[in-house]
């Protein structure tokens, strides 16, 4: 298992700390320590889509001009957020071959239980 994002990410130290406490394996790769190149992007937007991986409630997506939040498309997208990780939705996961964004303990539980 992979989870990616960032360190101090409020949903990423949940998610970290719940596969913590629940014994389950993992490999974190911070966008910002490690990097976001754009085949690793362009794979995580393949698996779950762009406007799944895109943040639009966080502070970086408000910062954006209107113009560009209001004229989005996948291109635009995909060099947003090469250029700014942050505005990627956490925790994204690489799992036996599929990809999930977001945390949430009831949907973890079912699907990594370590039984």
């Amino acid at each position: 298992m992979k989870i990616y994002g960032i360190k101090n990410c409020d949903t990423v130290k949940k998610a970290r700390k719940w596969l913590d406490e629940q014994g389950v394996p993992y490999e974190f790769h911070d966008f910002r320590k490690d990097g976001l190149d754009g085949a690793l992007l362009s794979r995580l937007e393949q698996s779950v889509g762009w406007e799944t991986l895109l943040n639009r409630r966080g502070t970086t997506w408000r910062k954006l001009p209107e113009d560009v939040r209001d004229t989005i498309d996948a291109q635009s997208a995909h060099d947003i957020m090469l250029e700014n990780p942050s505005i990627i939705k956490r925790p994204v996961v690489e799992h036996e071959g599929n990809v999930s964004v977001g945390f949430s303990a009831d949907e973890w539980a079912t699907r990594f239980s370590t039984e």
